[in-house]
């Protein structure tokens, strides 16, 4: 057993990074009335985490290969064990949007580094094995996240979803020092600073510029310039990558049809997927009166038909053309995403269990076909940048679809109290942030006591339009993915 020792020191660091991306969900409603946040601070809580998994993957993985895997790796899990425990220790949104930034960071790196590490180490047979328990363990972290989540929430304090962190790195960081070998580094390959700089400007303006939208006008000059500073950054990204030696990201790659397809899927099966789920616990928590594990357990379906499904789909669908498997898996998220928008004011969460089993059985039959239709894509000599952008790709997916999604939820909220509201509501849009920000309970309780009943049916009103807005967007763009899969992704052509 002595040698599955350093699979279990990878998989260990793999399920924290990935449990983090989803258990905060379920604790927003908490940290709102703990931390006094606003609709965009909770936004920045889950989007920041993202962004930096986004922006930073390709670069980390370029570090990687110029000092050392385990290296970066044993880096990572200490840097996201001590901004875990800043998380935790956060007085303040700000403080808390800072530190799970940070700790975005330390998820880059082991995130870049766990694939490396388990080609190297394990070989033949035990290689399959190895990729077999680790993609099993990524799944599982996707379904633990909002059930762990809920469990520390409620009965511990919402902090712990951070503290809990602690005891599994340190864990980690000891098995990896034990257990794994440092495998000696290739110094031919250097890392594209600027490249990585540009990327990261463009990707986090333009989500600023979404998250902040509604509080400094669509049309004022600051989100025009956040949004001119993204269009800026990206030109200047393309620019340099196409000049670089050793690129960040080699864009000869998107001459092929098949990888430009799969990085369009891969972005829209996280914003279709995913992005939502946290509006959805607001719902659930701040209006439907839920508690964190409960709220934790609704959403489980989508994780467990997922979990159910990836394994049997990979066995049996392994022949398929990556087209059919991706586009078919994306029209089914995009497919549960409509049938969640039959959401109403005297709904329950019954509703959404036919979609979220829908959408789970989507991302069970795509998921775990992404990263290998990209590698097959491309020539071997780039599969690991080919494997890298998909990842890339699918984190930035869910920091750019929690900030659409948010303003088109807001919008839903705002218009709705603007329609049904009048008399009741003096400023739907502030109303509407203080809903968003969890407050719900808060604005029914501060009316006047003859219209709190009309207050709070209003309440439900508006979060049920916000949610259908949500879900319908989210629909349509798993719609398309799927389209883009279908049209575009094709089966390599087998080696003569």
């Amino acid at each position: 057993m002595r040698k599955w020792l350093p699979l279990v020191a990878v998989c260990l660091g793999t399920f924290m990074l990935l449990v983090d991306v989803t258990i905060v969900v379920v604790a927003l409603p908490d940290m709102a009335e703990s931390l006094h946040t606003s609709f965009a601070d909770l936004q920045w809580v889950m989007d920041i985490y993202a962004l930096a998994l986004a922006a930073l993957l390709l670069g980390a993985g370029s570090l990687a290969d110029r000092i050392g895997h385990r290296r970066v790796y044993a880096a990572g899990l200490v840097l996201f064990a001590l901004a875990s425990l800043a998380c935790g220790l956060a007085t303040g949104p700000q403080a808390l949007i800072v530190f799970r930034g940070v700790q975005g960071i330390g998820g880059a790196a082991m995130l870049a580094t766990t694939t490396a590490l388990i080609s190297s180490i394990y070989h033949g047979r035990d290689r399959g094995t190895a990729f077999g328990a680790w993609g099993a363990v990524s799944g599982a972290a996707s379904a633990a996240g909002p059930v762990m989540g809920g469990l520390l929430t409620e009965h511990l304090d919402w902090r712990w979803i951070f503290f809990v962190n602690l005891p599994i790195s340190v864990l980690a960081i000891a098995m990896t020092l034990r257990f794994v070998a440092a495998a000696p580094p290739r110094r031919g390959r250097g890392v594209d600073l600027p490249g990585l700089a540009a990327f990261t400007v463009a990707a986090g303006s333009a989500t600023y510029a979404l998250i902040k939208g509604n509080d400094y006008g669509w049309t004022s000059a600051a989100t025009l310039g956040l949004f001119g500073l993204a269009a800026v950054a990206l030109v200047a990204f393309l620019l340099i990558e196409t000049r670089r030696e050793q690129p960040l990201l080699d864009l000869a790659l998107f001459r092929g049809p098949s990888f430009s397809g799969l990085m369009v899927a891969a972005v829209l099966l996280s914003v279709a997927a995913f992005s939502y789920l946290a509006y959805t616990s607001l719902w659930l928590q701040s209006v439907r009166g839920m508690g964190p594990v409960a709220a934790g357990l609704a959403c489980l379906p989508m994780s467990a038909a997922a979990f159910l499904v990836a394994s049997p789909a990979a066995r049996f669908l392994h022949d398929v053309s990556p087209r059919w498997t991706i586009g078919a898996g994306l029209l089914l998220i995009g497919t549960g995403a409509f049938l969640q928008a039959t959401v109403d004011a005297g709904s329950t969460w019954t509703a959404l269990v036919p979609g979220l089993a829908v959408t789970g059985a989507g991302v069970g039959i795509a998921t775990p076909v992404l990263a290998s239709a990209a590698m097959a894509s491309v020539a071997p000599e780039r599969g690991g940048m080919a494997s890298g952008a998909v990842n890339t790709a699918r984190q930035l997916g869910n920091a750019l679809g929690i900030a659409v999604l948010g303003v088109v939820f807001h919008s839903g909220l705002a218009c709705a109290l603007r329609d049904k509201g009048a008399g009741a509501v003096a400023d739907p849009s502030a109303t509407a942030d203080a809903l968003a920000g969890g407050q719900a309970g808060a604005v029914v309780a501060h009316a006047a006591p003859a219209q709190r009943e009309l207050l709070g049916q209003l309440v439900h009103e508006a979060f049920a339009a916000g949610l259908r807005q949500t879900f319908l967007v989210s629909g349509a763009l798993g719609i398309l993915g799927g389209l883009v899969a279908l049209a575009l992704v094709r089966r390599p052509a087998k080696p003569a």
